[in-house]
């Protein structure tokens, strides 16, 4: 898709009521595409739908999804079709980030974290796919995570969720790419939103690892606009990420713990990350 082609162009976009989906929205509002807000909390999808239409002056529209349940996204990409016309992106953006040890999660977290993070990513390829191979077009976008290439305490069925998404879209890729459909990967590190809350890399890094929503919605953009395959925000955690990970394992984690980097997700702000967890809690 060229920069041309976006314009009047249909992007879908799950869990985008806020954060990076809400900055994703934006940004393709902005340039020139009818955008599809999708999130379990209808009432804030719709504000926040009116939101754009006002700033940017595009068609933007709220509607319920459950990225869980096939049938409530059958029929969020059928309304989107419906008020916009036919879709020509979708962006897997729904996940959640619950943090703490894994013996002390409770089941129904798990289970959230594999419905929201692993089965919304899946049902999306798989509806979203089905109508771009009747097309011989279109592009799926897939939020993965850095953390989907670590193993961090404290987030282990979240890393264990994005290795999934990680894996999944580079086969997904393969596959679909050479049918003339879009694949791209979507990997970002420390972004400031209510996922991330209360969770700080060391003090050091924080210039080189820490940015906002919308430098990811930007990538995401451009990656769509070059068909890029993968994309990594910020560029420079790919390259603190590969240069860790060139040391024999045991030296790896010594030096990720020397860095200040082992108890970011074991000991963050309690407080910003019990509002958060409540959040969840009341999705169930």
């Amino acid at each position: 898709m060229t920069q041309a082609d976006m314009a009047g162009s249909v992007v879908a976009i799950t869990g985008a009521a806020r954060g990076i989906g809400r900055a994703t929205a934006e940004a393709f509002a902005r340039a020139g595409a009818k955008v599809a807000i999708g999130d379990l909390d209808a009432e804030r999808a719709k504000v926040t739908a009116d939101e754009l239409t006002h700033a940017v002056g595009a068609a933007v529209i709220g509607l319920p999804l459950n990225v869980a349940d096939t049938a409530s996204f059958t029929g969020f990409l059928d309304s989107a079709e419906r008020q916009l016309g036919p879709l020509n992106v979708l962006v897997n953006n729904a996940g959640i980030m619950p943090t703490g040890e894994f013996l002390a999660e409770k089941p129904a977290m798990t289970e959230l974290q594999i419905d929201v993070n692993i089965r919304g990513v899946v049902n999306g390829s798989r509806l979203a796919g089905q109508r771009f191979a009747e097309r011989g077009r279109g592009h799926i976008v897939n939020i993965a995570s850095i953390a989907g290439l670590t193993g961090e305490p404290g987030l282990a069925t979240y890393c264990g969720t994005k290795h999934f998404v990680i894996g999944f879209t580079e086969a997904l890729h393969r596959e679909l790419h050479p049918a003339g459909i879009g694949v791209t990967m979507v990997l970002p590190g420390f972004i400031n939103t209510e996922l991330a809350a209360g969770t700080r890399p060391p003090a050091w890094s924080r210039a080189l690892a820490m940015r906002e929503p919308q430098d990811v919605a930007a990538g995401i953009v451009a990656a769509v606009i070059r068909d890029a395959r993968t994309i990594t925000v910020p560029a420079t955690m790919g390259v603190l990420l590969k240069a860790t990970r060139l040391l024999p394992g045991r030296l790896r984690l010594a030096a990720v713990d020397a860095l200040g980097w082992g108890d970011v997700f074991t000991a963050p702000d309690q407080a910003q990350r019990e509002k958060y967890h409540r959040r969840l809690a009341g999705e169930q």
